[in-house]
């Protein structure tokens, strides 16, 4: 367990006054939305309507980024939650939520703003996603190994997400290869995406061994922390997906025996992680049942269900592309339909959340006016934030993930900085 002390409280914005600040977890209702439009595209089969909706859908998710990035950027939060060791894990998202719109766009966008604004779009939003991907699987675990400090039974789901985004960025860049230049460029993007496929692929896995051995050791996880489980299959399935596109756009870029082995990896390779992927899935939903027979309470981490089952859908899709197996076919179609009932609940209790606590904040907005003769509060905390100011437990056990009454998931660290700010 490392001793070294996390990183000191950041002073909060004026308006934490009034509402808890917006976690990076949110984000993953773009990256689950997202994937519902962009998965669509690569059904074997059509189905009338189904792109139309999938634009819809699309654009939903990219209003909901732009909304988000701009309410993030404004608190001005990102110090408090990098020294928070669980809400840092959730700093992966923002940069999954910028590459999934950015395919959305070159996928589904072009009829609304022709080819080339399509491409434009995705070529910003992939190189962004990008650079804050490669940063944030760097930072975090860094900040992990040198400044958080962790319990045995630490381990959870969210540890995967900062070394997500350089497979996502790989299976998004794969569309892109075609459209750069011919020659280096080309062949560097193809490298660049392969390399930053192994990077998060032999990292997720290594993450993966970590959380297996905390489910043998210690307890089962429960509450909020659950849903967390799926993102490992998301991640096997995003490696998937990757091996798939890339082997599809090797052929421009690579001399014919290397084109033909990158098929072969992507097909013998595939199937080997898909199996494994649904082992995971099959654990993940095994414990989800079990906690929801005593009470699943919703929370941001509910969108951990959507992106991990859109990933396995678009790896089903890969296989059954390669393969041209029917039964991959009807796996992918069927989860695919397992997917969008999924959204439609997870979206919908997101948004009641949504509405519920914007009245709750307006009315303790009210309620903080501070009376004649009566000094106001200075401790920045609101009647939704104390309740988990009672409870945050001591440094010692800041590594295992709680839930505030905002369903946000938080960590000792976030606690500390709100109690001296």
């Amino acid at each position: 367990m490392n001793s070294s002390p996390s990183a000191p409280p950041t002073a909060l914005t004026a308006h934490r006054t009034t509402r808890p600040p917006l976690g990076p977890t949110w984000f993953a209702a773009v990256m689950g939305t997202g994937i519902v439009a962009n998965a669509s595209v690569t059904l074997p089969w059509t189905f009338p309507g189904l792109r139309a909706g999938a634009m819809v859908v699309w654009l939903g998710a990219a209003l909901l980024l732009v909304l988000l990035a701009a309410g993030y950027l404004r608190q001005r939060a990102l110090r408090l939650h990098a020294g928070d060791p669980v809400m840092a894990q959730f700093l992966g998202a923002p940069p999954v939520a910028l590459l999934t719109v950015g395919a959305g766009a070159l996928l589904l966008g072009r009829p609304l703003m022709g080819s080339e604004a399509a491409l434009d779009v995705d070529w910003v939003l992939w190189s962004l996603g990008t650079v804050l991907g490669l940063v944030t699987a760097c930072t975090v675990p860094y900040l992990m190994v040198t400044r958080h400090r962790f319990a045995p039974d630490a381990a959870f789901g969210g540890w995967l997400m900062p070394v997500v985004p350089p497979m996502v960025s790989a299976a998004t860049g794969a569309l892109l290869i075609p459209h750069a230049p011919a020659g280096q460029l080309r062949l560097a993007l193809l490298l660049a995406c392969y390399a930053m496929l192994g990077l998060g692929l032999i990292a997720a896995l290594l993450v993966i061994a970590l959380i297996y051995g905390r489910l043998i050791h210690h307890e089962a996880p429960s509450g909020a922390v659950v849903p967390t489980v799926w993102i490992g299959a998301g991640a096997l399935g995003q490696a998937v997906a990757a091996l798939g596109a890339l082997a599809a756009a090797a052929p421009s870029v690579l001399p014919a025996p290397y084109a033909q082995g990158t098929v072969v990896l992507a097909l013998l390779g595939g199937l080997g992680v898909w199996g494994f992927a649904m082992l995971w899935l099959t654990l993940a939903a095994g414990l989800t049942v079990r906690t929801i027979r005593t009470g699943l309470p919703f929370a941001a981490t509910w969108w951990s269900f959507i992106f991990p089952v859109g990933a396995c859908v678009t790896a089903c899709n890969s296989l059954a592309a390669q393969t041209g197996s029917d039964a991959f076919k009807w796996i992918a179609v069927a989860s695919y339909g397992l997917l969008v009932l999924a959204w439609i609940v997870v979206a919908g209790r997101s948004a009641l959340h949504a509405a519920e606590h914007m009245c709750q904040w307006a009315v303790a907005g009210r309620a903080r006016r501070p009376a004649v003769g009566t000094a106001p509060r200075g401790d920045g905390t609101t009647p939704l934030a104390e309740g988990v100011h009672a409870g945050a437990r001591p440094a010692a056990e800041a590594r295992r993930p709680g839930l505030d009454p905002t369903a946000e998931v938080v960590g000792a660290g976030a606690l500390a900085a709100d109690d001296e700010g």
